[in-house]
């Protein structure tokens, strides 16, 4: 790994740290705490993004592998089908943990996140923009990049879905987390640009808070729903 790779990760790392510090300086300027979490959140992405992208200022170039570089309309035909591919393989994944484990779907962190959003709506810019930009660059292009060429296709997968699901603290669906990195992996070795799983993932993550966000009453709605059938039903069963 190159030293500015090792400063990317330096910056990635204490951008997800600088919380202990920047917390209080919102709160000593009078923001409201409900506030809080957003606007760092939006303040600390935004910064971390223009920091990364100047360390990689002299490598944003195509082709990071010796293979074919994807041509623009394979580009965008693969940036439109990741999107699908993430979705698809998110629904999978969260059926195997639900046959398997027993995990109910919907995932708390995602309920949390959704939570701020709606007190701050000016953090979508660092879920939806720079979240899903930093990550690729850290998970994709830095770690799962050198393992791949050092190693191959497999262990760089592995390992570096691995750490993006860990890193992302929602243990319960951990499967989840890794077929997503696996997928946005495929792309990248696919296609030989790592602009492909960032417009994937920018896609998801947008569309996700998209659904959640203007559909929130919706969706409480036919929650709601459900579990009056579910108490219906059960009771209907112990009447029986």
């Amino acid at each position: 790994m190159t030293k500015q790779y090792w400063y990317v990760i330096l910056t990635y790392v204490l951008m997800q740290l600088s919380g202990f510090i920047g917390f209080p300086i919102l709160l000593a300027l009078g923001v409201e705490r409900e506030f809080i979490v957003g606007y760092w959140t939006f303040i600390s992405f935004t910064i971390g993004l223009i920091i990364v992208s100047w360390i990689l200022r002299a490598e944003w170039k195509e082709g990071d592998f010796r293979k074919e570089t994807a041509s623009i309309p394979q580009t965008i035909l693969w940036s439109f089908l990741g999107f699908f591919l993430a979705l698809f393989g998110q629904a999978i994944a969260a059926q195997i943990q639900h046959q398997l484990f027993g995990i109910e779907p919907g995932s708390q962190n995602t309920q949390d996140i959704m939570g701020f959003v709606m007190a701050a709506p000016i953090m979508i810019f660092a879920i939806t923009i720079a979240g899903p930009i930093l990550e690729e660059i850290i998970f994709r292009k830095i770690i799962f990049g050198s393992l791949y060429k050092r190693f191959n296709f497999a262990v760089g997968l592995i390992i570096s879905s691995l750490i993006f699901a860990v890193v992302h603290q929602d243990f319960k669906h951990l499967l989840i987390y890794f077929v997503m990195g696996g997928i946005f992996a495929f792309l990248y070795v696919k296609t030989n640009r790592i602009i492909v799983p960032i417009i994937a993932h920018v896609a998801m993550n947008s569309f996700v808070v998209i659904v959640q966000y203007v559909f929130k009453d919706e969706i409480e709605d036919m929650m709601k729903q459900m579990e009056e059938m579910q108490n219906a039903l059960s009771a209907f069963i112990h009447f029986f």
